[in-house]
């Protein structure tokens, strides 16, 4: 069966994966872009983009992670938008005409709309219904390729809650936030059921992936 990944995915040095104050214009709210600085300076990231430069080194190598071998997206109402988006018909997501996803993608919220095709395979489609449900789904869509998990990290904690989590790469700024919305809350002991591994950076951040045990 095909895994479920997330990858690329920060948090601060106290867990949260977003600031408060989320709005159109403050996407991560009193965050900021501090949480990615370290993605945004890969080369990776400036290849995404149709830039170029940009590290290479241990921050480039996990970020390179995020696209091979992944069929479909599932991300959170918060990731899609800001709140109060589904009031607004014309909202097609932050990131353009041609989103970095290049799969079906399926958005979990309350309040469903019609699909929404996007250029360069990017499909949304809006669900309300649980983990398990809208990972069957994916799963459908994804035709034996992996199902990654985008965020927020509301989304993130309610499906490993559910045991539905294959792979994590999370990335530990070393920055303070104080307010938001924190990744871990509710999973103690979550990494009896997972093997471990921390890779420090030279950019200050460390590298977490939390692999299943036994795969």
């Amino acid at each position: 069966m095909s895994l479920v990944r997330v990858h690329n995915f920060s948090v601060s040095l106290d867990g949260f994966g977003t600031g408060e104050g989320l709005s159109r214009e403050a996407p991560f709210g009193h965050a900021g872009e501090r949480l990615h600085e370290w993605m945004f300076a890969t080369r990776w990231w400036n290849q995404m983009t149709g830039g170029s430069g940009g590290g290479g080194g241990v921050d480039d190598a996990f970020a390179r992670q995020f696209l091979p071998g992944v069929g479909a997206e599932i991300m959170g109402a918060g990731k899609f938008g800001y709140p109060g988006w589904h009031e607004d018909p014309e909202w097609r997501g932050w990131w353009g005409p041609n989103p970095p996803f290049h799969t079906p993608t399926f958005v979990l919220t309350h309040h469903p709309r019609p699909s929404i095709e996007m250029e360069g395979g990017t499909t949304f489609h809006f669900l309300d219904a649980s983990p398990a449900e809208v990972l069957k789904a994916a799963r459908e869509a994804a035709d034996g390729q992996d199902v990654r998990i985008g965020g927020g990290p509301t989304v993130i904690r309610d499906f490993f809650a559910a045991g539905l989590i294959d792979h994590l790469h999370v990335v530990v700024a070393p920055i303070l936030l104080g307010r938001g919305v924190r990744l871990w809350d509710g999973l103690e002991g979550l990494e009896k059921d997972y093997e471990v591994e921390a890779t420090s950076s030279p950019s200050g951040v460390t590298h977490l992936t939390f692999s299943r045990a036994g795969l």
